[in-house]
């Protein structure tokens, strides 16, 4: 029984839609502050799918994820305590929300370009640096040289290797899907233990 593939196909179908644009910069504001699913998994079968768009796919992934990034600095700025910190602890963000302040405390700013490719969730870095009153422009420029370096890789990828990528992505997806679920698990357990 195959799961992912049909997944995958649903996923190009989408990328394809006449708002499909529109989606992906919702999906990558909303990322940056609460939601759960990252914006690679629109961005990489749109730039697949219409690779003459790519970069303009990680350019708009790019933005809007900054953008969402500021909310939830500010997020952590005014409404940690009263609001934003309960929402952590019972999402079971608790421990990653003091890795990612322990970084700041140890790295400064340079934890944010690092964001952009850490299994912690941007999320938890972005209201961390709220919390931590960390300067404004200094993650902003973070953000964008950390967040866009991943999306433009993301659409490069998709992009050369066009419909020879998507052929061997659409042959390989179930093992990849369960790989990426095994590797989800093992982490969970890693961190929770």
């Amino acid at each position: 029984m195959k799961i992912f593939q049909p997944c995958y196909d649903l996923a190009i179908r989408w990328s394809r839609h006449k708002h499909a644009s529109r989606y992906l910069g919702g999906l990558s504001f909303a990322e940056s502050m609460f939601f759960p699913i990252p914006p690679d998994v629109m961005l990489a079968p749109m730039s697949l799918s219409q690779p003459s768009r790519a970069w303009y796919f990680a350019l708009l992934t790019t933005l809007a994820s900054v953008l969402g990034g500021i909310a939830g600095y500010l997020l952590g700025f005014f409404a940690f305590d009263a609001w934003i910190e309960p929402l952590i602890i019972s999402a079971g963000y608790g421990e990653k929300m003091a890795q990612a302040t322990t970084w700041f405390q140890a790295y400064g700013v340079w934890v944010v370009f690092l964001a952009g490719f850490s299994p912690i969730p941007y999320k938890v870095f972005t209201i961390s640096a709220g919390v931590m009153q960390m300067a404004m422009i200094p993650f902003i420029i973070a953000s964008a040289i950390g967040r866009g370096a991943r999306f433009f890789l993301v659409a490069a990828l998709m992009r050369w290797g066009g419909a020879a990528m998507e052929a061997r992505l659409r042959q390989s997806i179930e093992i990849l899907g369960w790989a990426v679920v095994a590797l989800v698990v093992i982490a969970y357990f890693l961190l929770k233990g």
